[in-house]
């Protein structure tokens, strides 16, 4: 087991693979005079999983939101792949083949649609023509394992399968970036490791880049490729860790001396984090 820390509080990390997210200094205070993120320098490459993990108020939720243009950082910039940039001006995702897309905490479907008109739903707003739409949709719920419930509405579905809905419908648009806002967090732990494992899979064949957060760190070590840890007051990331332990990743592996070295290292920074 290896576990390399960096720490990138005041530095760029080296750029080896192929861009997909570059964050350049990039901070965010509000209009009250609340400083919610320090001056955050990141590299993301593409294929990564990355996973900010960090005590409530550290600013993952915010910086997530920064990548994906929903909240503009008050100065600095972030370029998607890489020429795409947002700064202090709104990001233009039209430019580039690009696209990325945003789970959120929960699933935030349309309780009076069946699943398949929410999964549609990013197609039909982009007038994607309706044969063409249910063909992609038919698929997709294929791939999450909905196929028999795609005239279910949301209300006769349990938590972990509503989820899956929504991570249908954030893949439905074939994004090449996919932020994730702790969408297993609500969810007891048998189905959250389910998720967690088929959520790797999807990642794999899909070849995504994930921005993944958790409160959780048994989940960041299963899943991520790197961990950014972050501390509060104001929010900061404090430390990267590298996950060198190859995939696909099994439930052996979450049972296993590394895992709980990582886990263990992981702990240590998170305190420190907390303090």
């Amino acid at each position: 087991m290896a576990l390399n820390s960096i720490d990138s509080s005041s530095k760029i990390l080296p750029n080896y693979l192929s861009p997909a997210v570059e964050i350049i200094q990039a901070a965010k205070t509000y209009s009250d005079g609340f400083e919610a993120l320090q001056p955050v320098n990141l590299n993301v490459n593409s294929g990564d999983f990355i996973t900010l993990l960090g005590p409530s108020g550290c600013g993952k939720s915010t910086l997530l939101k920064m990548i994906s243009g929903l909240t503009k950082p008050s100065s600095g910039e972030i370029k998607l792949w890489p020429s795409n940039v947002c700064s202090t001006n709104k990001l233009d995702l039209q430019s580039t083949q690009n696209k990325l897309s945003f789970v959120f905490q929960s699933p935030t479907l349309m309780p009076w649609a069946d699943v398949r008109t929410n999964v549609r739903l990013p197609l039909d707003l982009a007038g994607v023509p309706r044969k063409t739409a249910d063909l992609e949709v038919e698929e997709i719920l294929g791939t999450v394992g909905l196929s028999d419930f795609a005239s279910s509405l949301p209300k006769a579905l349990s938590g972990g399968m509503q989820m899956r809905v929504s991570i249908a419908r954030g893949l439905i648009t074939k994004p090449n970036l996919l932020l994730m806002d702790e969408p297993f967090g609500a969810l007891d732990e048998i189905t959250r490791h389910k998720l967690d494992s088929e959520l790797l899979g999807l990642w794999s064949s899909h070849k995504l880049t994930i921005i993944f957060v958790t409160h959780s760190i048994h989940e960041a070590v299963f899943l991520s490729s790197k961990i950014i840890m972050m501390a509060s007051r104001p929010g900061r990331i404090t430390q990267e860790f590298l996950i060198n332990e190859p995939y696909p990743r099994t439930q052996a592996f979450m049972v296993s001396k590394d895992f709980l070295e990582y886990s263990q290292i992981i702990q240590a920074s998170l305190l420190k984090a907390s303090t």
